[in-house]
């Protein structure tokens, strides 16, 4: 029986909301709900939710739990938590959630790790210096070089930078760091996705990929010798292609993923695909994290209106890599 850790995220957000959604786990899974119990008994009976909490013990072997209830490793927030209203007292207590969820995975205690979201912004108001999970998550593991990719039906969407600043990305796009991110992404697609021979369509930085260098030199000449070398060692990765074109249905339903090279090149339209049933598949990192599409939705935290759909995604999902 697989064990997988679920962070439940920003206590005052729909985290704890939608981590209640996860009381009918799958038969063959058992799940861990790390954060809160008490924020989520609250929560819980604000929703109207029948929803039993019990404390994981991880000597009691593993077992799924019973319809109806949660397996909760408890930790503690530092302040009264009250839905749609941040606290910054409470940001080391979402990080110390990430870090118990890391360390069980390294300890091979859990499978894998699903993360419900997190706020960026009251992290740093705490005076943690913090980008996004998936920057966390890499220190953690070491100094890894983490590769964000979301994945729906039909489509999966890879990226070369994450959460930068657009005046920074030409920049961040060297061959080096090219090249480190398709061998990962062509690597975890073998190894916990059971693809083969992955195929990869890689976009251009530049409209129209540069335009043979009219409208930018960065496709010229730093992606396409990238990808000529890795297609000597037998790469399937085709590019660089302008980002209008890859994203239409005939290229990229014939590829295992698409290789963007900034956030928002590649992600809204994976979200306007499948948002809600989209995961957040982080690659590059010694332990298997996925996580749901979407923010702390800080209005919808504790009115019922909350979907649990994308974080019931990321649980099959990270199910699946950890089977492979």
């Amino acid at each position: 029986m697989l064990r997988i850790a679920v962070s439940s995220g920003e206590p005052a957000g729909i985290g704890p909301d939608i981590c209640l959604g996860l009381a009918d786990s799958p038969p063959d899974i058992e799940l861990v709900v790390v954060g809160d119990m008490e924020v989520l008994a609250e929560r819980a009976k604000a929703l109207g939710a029948r929803v039993a909490m019990k404390p994981y013990r991880p000597e009691a072997g593993r077992g799924r739990s019973p319809d109806g209830s949660l397996l909760v490793d408890h930790i503690a927030v530092s302040e009264p938590v009250v839905p749609g209203r941040l606290d910054p007292r409470n940001g080391n207590h979402v990080l110390g959630i990430l870090d118990r969820a890391v360390a069980g995975c390294r300890t091979s205690e859990f499978d894998a790790m699903v993360t419900a979201p997190v706020h960026k912004g009251v992290i740093n108001e705490a005076g943690v210096p913090f980008t996004g999970h998936t920057e966390y998550l890499a220190e953690l593991c070491g100094g890894a070089t983490p590769v964000m990719m979301l994945s729906t039906f039909g489509l999966r969407v890879a990226l070369v930078t994450t959460h930068l600043p657009l005046r920074s990305v030409p920049d961040a796009v060297t061959a080096q760091r090219l090249e480190r991110v398709i061998r990962i992404v062509n690597g975890d697609l073998r190894q916990r996705f059971g693809i083969t021979m992955p195929r990869l369509l890689v976009c251009g930085l530049n409209p129209h990929a540069g335009e043979g260098g009219h409208l930018g030199l960065e496709d010229m000449e730093i992606i396409d010798p990238v990808l000529r070398r890795l297609r000597e060692e037998g790469f399937d990765a085709r590019g660089p292609i302008p980002a209008d074109t890859a994203f239409t249905r005939a290229q990229f339903e014939s590829a295992d993923a698409v290789l963007a090279m900034y956030h928002d090149q590649g992600l809204p339209v994976i979200k306007h695909m499948g948002f809600g049933d989209t995961v957040n598949v982080t690659l590059g990192l010694p332990i298997i994290r996925t996580s749901v599409d979407h923010g702390t939705a800080l209005d919808l935290a504790g009115t019922g209106r909350a979907s649990a759909a994308s974080l019931r995604a990321a649980v099959r999902m990270a199910a699946e890599m950890a089977r492979h």
